[in-house]
């Protein structure tokens, strides 16, 4: 019975908000690598990018809110995502036109567009900020739980409850949902395929009559709703507060680093290494092991390797060590 709740414990505590939290990078991570693999550049605005689109739907499930429209059981932002899809899609297009698409035809190095890119992250941050401010907004209305902890006690006779999130279950079915459509563009589709091979070879596309601005174009739109549906999947599982979105650029480069730029596949995988990385890292064991443990082997303490506070540290180390040691990342991705 004691292994039993000790799995129950690590499902609740590790397992399932890993997964959310992996599912929630991993398409963080898609966007990055699609614009590194395609316009080649990394993309430092995203962060900011995520923040924007999930402002727009955060305004719009408000406006749904305030005229009684609700998605039953489920979150009313999913209602309003396609809009900050939208939103999202025409900001990142008009800045594609504005700033980026200058030092593109001048043949601009890749370090000069990171450069440029953190530009637009500020201007992009400070936009958000104004609109919507700097504290925490809370967005989530529909059923809180799939599974309470209470009942599923109840049905089991166990002493550890297991509680699965609304919010999780519907981050998790939304990214299978979304990485499928999107590998079924890539492959099937084709302007996936031109763009697939404008990431292979951009001259020999060009030859083959790809038109670049059409490429250019459906990369933005795609990376500007990877961003927002991560982004809002990530504020209804937490909250939202701009600024902790511009700290998560730095564990969605670690994933898509670790996975491998320009992989799909590669950032996917990175994205739930890092996730189950920081939560595994951050957990306090102490749970887990009072119940697998004799009293006589009871820890005093929390069993935790490293405080939450410290968790962006651990992206920041894997992240390292997979620059020293496997620059091209899992799935051999482009180097850095």
């Amino acid at each position: 019975m004691d292994i039993l709740n000790a799995l129950v414990a690590f499902l609740n505590f590790v397992f399932i908000p890993g997964l959310a939290y992996g599912a929630q990078l991993a398409l963080g991570a898609l966007g990055v690598t699609l614009i590194y693999g395609i316009l080649r550049f990394s993309n430092f605005a995203h962060g900011d990018t995520m923040a924007f689109g999930t402002m727009v739907t955060i305004l719009m499930t408000w406006w749904f809110q305030s005229m009684g429209i609700s998605f039953g059981p489920l979150p009313t932002a999913l209602l309003a995502l396609p809009f900050g899809i939208a939103a999202t899609s025409a900001l990142v297009l008009g800045t594609d036109r504005i700033v980026y698409r200058f030092y593109r035809k001048q043949k601009a190095a890749p370090t000069i567009l990171v450069i440029v890119s953190l530009g637009v992250m500020f201007v992009m941050n400070g936009i958000v900020r104004l609109i919507i401010g700097v504290e925490d907004q809370t967005f989530t209305d529909g059923a809180r739980f799939l599974i309470s902890a209470g009942d599923f006690k109840t049905a089991t006779g166990l002493q550890e409850g297991l509680a699965i999130k609304t919010t999780q279950a519907v981050t998790v079915l939304t990214a299978v949902i979304t990485v499928g459509f999107l590998f079924w563009f890539l492959q099937k589709t084709r302007t996936g395929k031109s763009m697939r091979a404008f990431s292979d070879n951009e001259d020999l596309a060009l030859l083959s009559g790809i038109n670049p601005d059409r490429v250019v174009a459906v990369t933005w739109i795609l990376a500007a709703a990877l961003a927002t549906i991560a982004g809002v999947l990530y504020g209804l599982d937490k909250s939202f507060k701009p600024f902790v979105y511009f700290q998560l650029l730095l564990p969605i480069f670690a994933a898509a680093i670790v996975g491998g730029l320009g992989s799909p596949l590669g950032a996917i995988a990175g994205g739930f290494v890092i996730a189950f990385s920081e939560v595994m890292v951050t957990y306090a064991w102490k749970k887990v092991a009072l119940y697998l443990l004799p009293d006589s082997m009871a820890p005093d303490g929390l069993v935790q390797l490293l405080s939450t506070d410290y968790k962006f540290a651990v992206s920041f180390a894997i992240l390292i060590l997979v620059l020293i040691f496997m620059p091209t990342g899992l799935f051999k991705g482009k180097s850095v």
